[in-house]
């Protein structure tokens, strides 16, 4: 149950949203139950050795799994819908360069929806996966 939503407006939404402004996220594309967004390196998100910070690749995965779910359930439902549970495997860091981060949803449920999410580098450095676990809170029709 794929639904209409694009690029342009969920960057509206993000640039709206105070809590994700200051990691300066951008929408890179969409498809049903899945979403990508980037992160563009900012030294404010850096650790000692000039290695991202691991908050910065929680955040891009759990912002990108909110995006991919609101492909399958619209706008209105994903705005309510919450993070319940996220486990993240950090296995490389990328070093002072961009993120990209890609969540697709596996499962949309009566009252849950599952899903995973990888984090790498623009040439396909695989840094982190997680696993996120979504509880639907809004009203609709459900599978």
């Amino acid at each position: 149950m794929a639904t209409t939503v694009n690029v342009t407006e969920l960057q509206e939404l993000l640039d709206n949203s105070p809590f994700v402004k200051v990691y300066n996220f951008k929408v890179v594309s969409l498809g049903d139950g899945e979403a990508t967004v980037l992160f563009p390196f900012d030294k404010t998100f850096e650790r000692p050795g000039g290695y991202v910070s691991g908050p910065v690749y929680m955040a891009a995965a759990d912002l990108a799994m909110w995006l991919a779910i609101i492909t399958k359930v619209g706008l209105e439902e994903g705005l309510m819908d919450l993070t319940l549970e996220m486990k993240t495997n950090f296995l490389t860091g990328a070093k002072a360069e961009d993120v990209l981060c890609t969540a697709k949803v596996l499962k949309v449920g009566r009252r849950i929806i599952y899903g995973v999410a990888d984090c790498s580098t623009p040439e396909g450095k695989l840094c982190t996966h997680h696993t996120l676990t979504y509880m639907r809170t809004g009203k609709g029709e459900h599978d």
